[in-house]
């Protein structure tokens, strides 16, 4: 798939600039953090961390008791993630292949599902569902709007090749309920500025 490849191209580009850009900046957002802390009370055994990039939030995780490891498409973010936080698991994957069945309990999958096409998005939720024991938790981070523009520079000016997809929360809930999911709760962040971001968790309903 040439997104696919275009997508790990890009990231391993601007590893090093992006790992500088995020790696202060969790700490600077209360109802993100805040998210994530009630994540990590709701789940008991193994999260993954899928799109990690660097491992910021695979970091916290664990910071917050969370066995949690990350799987991330881009060779060049895990080589930072494991330079980062060397006693951390990390591993080169792509979302659009399957975990092992009810291995996990719990996914966090935060601004990763911003390049997958359409077309895909289904059936990668559906992996989701799989991959986790019965009520196992999934939390999304994603770009709110109804639109795609491409990314062609990113971060430290480094030329880039990426989709990015903003979708309405409507839509996602849907996915997430025809994928076998309960949405329990949903977080929009900044609804007044031009780039309105959300956060939705939700429970498998195996």
């Amino acid at each position: 798939m040439e997104w696919l490849a275009e997508t790990r191209m890009s990231y391993d580009t601007v590893a090093e600039d992006y790992a500088t850009f995020v790696r202060d900046a969790l700490g600077k957002q209360p109802y993100p953090l805040a998210a994530l802390r009630l994540f990590a009370e709701q789940v008991d055994g193994p999260v993954a961390d899928l799109g990690c990039g660097p491992g910021q939030v695979t970091a916290h995780l664990n910071e917050l008791g969370v066995a949690a490891y990350g799987i991330d498409l881009s060779p060049g973010m895990i080589e930072v993630a494991r330079r980062d936080n060397p006693r951390l698991r990390f591993e080169v994957g792509s979302m659009t292949d399957p975990l092992p069945t009810a291995s996990l309990a719990g996914i966090v999958a935060w601004q990763s599902l911003i390049h997958l096409p359409d077309e895909l998005l289904p059936a990668v939720l559906e992996n989701f569902r799989q991959a986790l024991r019965p009520d196992g938790l999934l939390q999304l981070l994603f770009h709110v709007g109804d639109e795609t523009r491409l990314k062609t520079q990113g971060y430290g000016g480094h030329p880039m090749n990426v989709q990015v997809h903003r979708r309405p929360r409507e839509r996602m809930t849907a996915w997430l309920r025809d994928a076998g999911f309960t949405v329990e709760a949903e977080l929009l962040l900044d609804p007044e500025t031009p780039a309105p971001q959300a956060i939705l968790t939700a429970r498998s309903r195996q």
